[in-house]
């Protein structure tokens, strides 16, 4: 399980306060769009490549006979 799904309100507040004086509130909601917008296409991103997975689980080895020595 992750440690930020254990952090309960008390530990949230110090890393809001942060986050607002750094960034200033005005830019918070451009902040939170694009790291939402981030997420998605990494979602879908992951989603397209478990897809192209599927179908090429196969592993070929080529016919070579083997003489005994280990590479």
């Amino acid at each position: 399980m992750s440690q930020f799904a254990l952090m309960g309100l008390g530990e949230w507040w110090p890393i809001l306060i942060i986050v607002v004086l750094l960034f200033g509130a005005k830019k918070l909601p451009d902040l939170a769009r694009s790291l939402g917008s981030s997420v998605n296409e990494f979602k879908k991103g992951a989603a397209e490549g478990a897809k192209d997975d599927k179908g090429t689980t196969e592993v070929r080895t080529p016919n070579r006979p083997h003489n005994g020595k280990d590479f």
